[in-house]
Parts: C-alpha cells; sequence; structure tokens
C-alpha cells in the first residue's frame, strides 16, 4: 500500500459512518451526471433522423462539444477546489449541468444542441475534483480505496441507468409524434427524455446541500502552493504522473468509444429495435461496469498480500490488454447476443483499474495539491478518452470503412490501436510507485 507524503496516520479523522453517508451522496451525485452525459449514446438514431446529421457531427456532440468545457473548467476548478469551500462547488456545478441537460431537451436545431452540451460539460467539471478531495479528507490512506471505489460506480451505474431509463421512455413515447408539457410546448419522444433526465438535478443539489465540509487533513489552513511548486513535484515524479495521467486516458478511449457506439452497433448490425438495445445494454454496462471498479481494489489486495506492491499497475495493464482483446473480437460474432458477452468483458475489464489509480493519485499527492492535479487527470482523461473515443470510431466508419453498419469493426480498430499505448504507458509507473509503498 503507498504511504501519504503526509504524517496522515496521527491527523483527527471525521466519523467514518458519516463519511460512508457522504460518500453515497456523492456516489448519486456522480451516478446522476453520467446519466445526464451518457443518454445521448441511446438518442443517435432519432437525434440524426431529426436534426439530419453525420456519425461525425452526432460523435462532436458526444465527445469534443462536452469535453472542450469539461477540460477548460477543471483545473481552474481543482484550484478552487484547493482554496474554497468544496460542497459548494459541488452543488453550483450539479445545477449547472442539470439546467444544461434540460436546455439540450428545448434544443430545436444542432447549434442550440452543442450550446447546451458544452453547459453539461462545464458543470460537470465540478463534481469529481470535488468530490475525490473530500473523501481523502474523510478516509484515511489505508481505507480509501473502497469509498473511491464505491463512489466510481457511479459512471456505469449512471450509464446503465441512462439506458435502460431512456430505453423506458423512448418505449412509452414512440407510439406519438410530440409530448406536450406546460410552459414549455410540443417536444420530440428525444427531447422528452433530456428533460426527464436533467430535472432530478434539483433535488440531487439539494442533498449535497446538507453535507459537512470536512476539515482538511495534514494542512493548515486553507493556502495553495504556488503554480512552480506544482510542477516541480509532478516533474519529480514524471513516469508516475505520466503513468496516471496518460495511460490510464488510452484506456479510456476505448470505454468511451465503447459507450457511445455499442447502441448503435446493436441497432445497425444486429437490427434490434432501439429501446430493447438500450435495456439490454443497460444491464450490461451497469451489472459489468459497476463489478469491474468496484473488484480493483480488491484483486490489488490479493496482488500486494503476495509480494507486488506495483499492483495498481499490473491490474492496469491487465484490464487494458483484455478490454483491447475483446472489442477486438466484435466484428467476429453473428449475433447481439453473443456480442454483449465479449462488450461485458470489455466493460469489466476496462473499468478494473480506476479505483486504484484514483487513489494512488491521492496517496501520492501533497493534501494541498490534490485538487489541482485531480483536475489535470480529469483534463487528460477527457480530452483523450470522451473527446477521441466516440470520434475515433466515427472517424473510422465515415472515411476508413465508408459504411454505417462499419461500426463494430471501426471500434475494433480503435481498441487495437489504443490497448498497447496504454499498457505502455502504465508499464512506466511500477518502478517509481515502489518509492511510495511499504
Amino acid at each position: 500500500m503507498a504511504t501519504n507524503p503526509e504524517p496522515a496516520a496521527t491527523a483527527d479523522w471525521p466519523s467514518e459512518r458519516y463519511g460512508w453517508w457522504v460518500t453515497f451522496t456523492l456516489l448519486v451525485g456522480f451516478t446522476f451526471s453520467f446519466v445526464d452525459r451518457q443518454v445521448l449514446n441511446l438518442l443517435v438514431e432519432p437525434i440524426q433522423a431529426d436534426l439530419e446529421i453525420s456519425d461525425t457531427q452526432i460523435s462532436f456532440l458526444q465527445g469534443f462539444a462536452f469535453v472542450i468545457t469539461y477540460v477548460a473548467m477543471s483545473v481552474p476548478i481543482g484550484r478552487l477546489v484547493d482554496r474554497f469551500n468544496r460542497m459548494r462547488i459541488m452543488i453550483i456545478g450539479i445545477l449547472v449541468w442539470s439546467s444544461a441537460t434540460v436546455g439540450c431537451g428545448l434544443s430545436q436545431t444542432y447549434n442550440q444542441l452543442l450550446a447546451a452540451r458544452l453547459g453539461v460539460g462545464a458543470g460537470e467539471a465540478a463534481l469529481t475534483p470535488g468530490a475525490w478531495s473530500v473523501l481523502a479528507d474523510y478516509f484515511h490512506p489505508d481505507r480509501l480505496a473502497r469509498p473511491i471505489s464505491v463512489y466510481l460506480m457511479g459512471p456505469y451505474l449512471g450509464a446503465g441507468l441512462a439506458m435502460i431509463a431512456g430505453a423506458q421512455i423512448l418505449d412509452w413515447s414512440q407510439t406519438v409524434d410530440s409530448i406536450s408539457l406546460p410552459l414549455i410546448g410540443d417536444l420530440k419522444p428525444w427531447q422528452f427524455t433530456f428533460v426527464m433526465v436533467g430535472l432530478p438535478g434539483i433535488l440531487i443539489a439539494a442533498a449535497f446541500a446538507l453535507l459537512r465540509e470536512p476539515k482538511r487533513q495534514g494542512r493548515v489552513g486553507v493556502a495553495v502552493p504556488p503554480w512552480a511548486e506544482v510542477w516541480q513535484y509532478i516533474r519529480s515524479h514524471w513516469r508516475l504522473y505520466a503513468a496516471l495521467h496518460l495511460g490510464v486516458p488510452f484506456i479510456v478511449i476505448m470505454l468511451y468509444g465503447l459507450q457511445s457506439w455499442v447502441p448503435t452497433i446493436l441497432v445497425r448490425v444486429f437490427e434490434w429495435d432501439l429501446a430493447d438495445a438500450g435495456r439490454r445494454y443497460g444491464v450490461v454496462a451497469l451489472l459489468t461496469g459497476s463489478a469491474g471498479v468496484f473488484s480493483g481494489p480488491f484483486i490489488a489486495r490479493y496482488l500486494r498480500e503476495h509480494g507486488r506492491q506495483d499492483a495498481t499497475f499490473l491490474v492496469g495493464i491487465f484490464g487494458a490488454a483484455a478490454a483491447m482483446l475483446s472489442l477486438a473480437c466484435l466484428p467476429l460474432v453473428a449475433s447481439g447476443s453473443v456480442a454483449l458477452v465479449f462488450i461485458g468483458c470489455a466493460s469489466f475489464s476496462v473499468t478494473l483499474p480506476l479505483a486504484l489509480v484514483t487513489t494512488t493519485m491521492q496517496e501520492v499527492t501533497p493534501n494541498a495539491m490534490r485538487g489541482v492535479v485531480n483536475g489535470m487527470y480529469v483534463v487528460t482523461t477527457n480530452v483523450l478518452g470522451l473527446a477521441f473515443g466516440p470520434t475515433l470510431v466515427a472517424l473510422c466508419t465515415d472515411y476508413i470503412f465508408a459504411d454505417p453498419k462499419s461500426v463494430a469493426m471501426s471500434l475494433a480498430v480503435v481498441a487495437l490501436a489504443m490497448g498497447p499505448v496504454a499498457i505502455g504507458l502504465l508499464a512506466l509507473g511500477r518502478k517509481p510507485y515502489l518509492k511510495f509503498a511499504h
């Protein structure tokens, strides 16, 4: 187990029971952030039909439109997290992204939908740096991995619920051309879906308002180090941070490519009904993604007990390789049900190292730098993962294969290109990490 570079063991830690209450509240917020972020992936076909846009244009909404503001805000918000009340920062973010999701549902043109997606990205940038920093002050480093893994189940619970709930709403509304809402007017079924998944943000913000801001462990006051000191610390451990901040994003490219295009693969390639594809993939994503992120710390603990202190990076290397091979098999299968088996294997494998990497980053980073370092991680994972994952698949489909039904082959090509890069970068961190191990 890595040790914090600060004397955390002597700190006066808060109630662990209350810490778990905070953890589950943060999990709810993170889950719904991904519902709002990922429901677009289910609605690709009806949005394309209504707005008459290409795969590349829809992938821009899935990836770059969200990432532009998410990335632009992550490091500045991370800096605010190191200085000000973290709960208030997260509440503002929740209200912004929820309002923007409702705005997606009110959009009548591609440009309006693009602007609303920019707002979703800006709001969601506040959650993760704040949540990781808060959890690291509620739990001793030796006990941090499990709450981090629970919190990181949010994206997979959210992606699954987005598919399942979105499919139910589409099923309910597919017999009508439009739905009329008071004060809003007539909405298409895909627009109504956005409105319904955005509204719960009001209740989530209210729940966050009831949480206590924890005392910052291992530091006096709220002073934060200058940028020069932050960069110096990162440079002095550059191999470790290269593995964490660059290796993982190449895994995330596979993850977001998978999440963005699987419903479309099931519809285009295997000719499933859209609502049925959303429900079945939603269940697979929810169960296997959550199981993977929760299992990673247990596998790493077993490896450490058998002398492998570099377990975080070994689990990451295995996860990248297994996800790559699973996605490479997709074009070879003949049925959607068999494809879901490989999709489930990839969803499990790609999430195995995520909680471990997050925990490791909190452990090796001084408290006063955690917010901004977490923000940097959010930037790299999303610039590479969310921006390029959906778009690389779309570009392969539109410009290399020039066939909409080749989307499974496109996903396989992207996985085979990204997997080896992720493995090589993760391997960089193994030896530097041992300096923090005991």
